[in-house]
């Protein structure tokens, strides 16, 4: 798969889950939900490096991922967002491992903090990038 046709790909799975996580959150399936939050934004991080011209590494860390992209803009707002959203940007990484390996329960306001770092997070690194 050629360079463009994965980031459009990546980009497109990114909405498909930031959508799901939406459907999930309004039926109250908020482990689901948060998984789907994270899934987004990893996909999300990945399609903009691929947009920068970089590989990505072969990480499921958002705030790994999140890092590359600083180290290669140089964009002082994401370095801001890394200090500032660290505990939901965590949060986001155990989503991933737990839905695999452990029963977490999240409740709706947790939701609402993973939500609005994910999209605070996509807006920053969008200026970014370009």
């Amino acid at each position: 798969m050629a360079r463009r046709e994965e980031y459009e790909a990546l980009l497109e799975r990114s909405k498909r889950f930031y959508e799901t996580a939406l459907m999930q959150i309004s039926k109250k399936f908020y482990d689901l939900a948060a998984f789907s939050l994270e899934q987004s934004l990893q996909l999300y991080l990945k399609a903009c490096l691929l947009k920068l011209g970089a590989d990505y590494p072969r990480t499921h860390s958002v705030r790994k991922l999140l890092e590359h992209i600083y180290k290669i803009t140089e964009h002082q707002e994401i370095n801001e967002l890394q200090s500032r959203l660290s505990v939901e940007l965590g949060a986001l990484e155990d989503a991933y491992i737990a839905s695999r390996y452990i029963a977490r329960s999240y409740s709706l306001e947790e939701l609402k903090r993973l939500k609005g770092a994910v999209e605070e997070v996509k807006s920053i690194v969008e200026r970014a990038v370009g």
